[in-house]
């Protein structure tokens, strides 16, 4: 079984500690967040185990065979047009024109991309689109490990739902492993098996975890609404997220 797994892994930019001595893994086929206070080290630690930085101390091992990510920003190509910066990741994989394209068309229409769109570059999309083009890129070349850097956390609520019931399918199916960094709670209760907490007083830790046991797609509103009442509950949450009264 394929596995990510983070032993004894601290990190520094310059004389500041980040990152340190962190410990944890993820499985095939689970989906672990990490939630935590603006510039406590979560997007680090993503791209350090993303491969995105150069590790420092300790070890990262990923036995995953493909992997793919999906920023905040869309980080789109702006000299490509829809299909082509969807079928980017099939390209550098070796795929074939014809096919390559036949692949970013079909999921292109699966994320509510008209015909009409494919051959528009960046510049001429809203952000909602330009976020569906992000994530048909990330999910296209079908990746074994999915990393999401926020990429839902600037979209309205009816973009994010979406976008968030397409991921549930993949969760549905057992098809796909993620690894996600978000300030939502709730966002984190809806999909995660794993909730890891980022603490970053002094330096970034993971102080505590939470685990969820009912399936994905039985985890309707009453659930989510009262697993974050409990989940708001808890002293660690109130001291790292300093939700707290003075």
């Amino acid at each position: 079984m394929a596995r990510l797994k983070v032993e004894n892994l601290s990190f520094s930019f310059g004389y500041d500690t980040i990152l340190e001595e962190m410990d944890f893994e993820i499985n095939e086929g689970e989906v672990v967040s990490i939630v935590g206070p603006s510039g406590g080290g979560k997007t680090t630690l993503l791209r350090l185990c993303a491969g995105l930085l150069d590790r420092q101390d300790g070890k990262i091992e990923n036995s995953f065979t493909t992997q793919s990510i999906a920023f905040q920003d869309p980080r789109l190509l702006p000299w490509k047009n829809v299909i082509d910066n969807i079928a980017f990741g099939l390209k550098a994989m070796g795929v074939s024109t014809e096919e390559r394209e036949k692949r970013a068309k079909e999921i292109a229409l699966k994320f509510d991309l008209e015909e009409s769109d494919f051959d528009k570059f960046p510049k001429e999309l809203s952000g909602g689109m330009s976020q569906r083009v992000s994530f048909a890129r990330a999910l296209v070349t079908k990746p074994k490990l999915l990393f999401l850097d926020e990429p839902f956390s600037a979209l309205d609520i009816g973009l994010k739902r979406e976008l968030q019931n397409h991921i549930m399918e993949l969760i549905a199916k057992k098809e796909i492993t993620i690894f996600f960094i978000t300030h939502d709670i709730m966002e984190a209760i809806r999909l995660s098996d794993k909730i890891l907490l980022l603490s970053p007083d002094p330096v970034g830790k993971i102080v505590k975890e939470f685990t969820f046991d009912t399936p994905q797609p039985k985890r309707d509103n009453e659930y989510v609404y009262s697993q974050t009442a409990k989940i708001l509950s808890d002293r660690d949450i109130i001291e790292t997220f300093e939700l707290e009264f003075k």
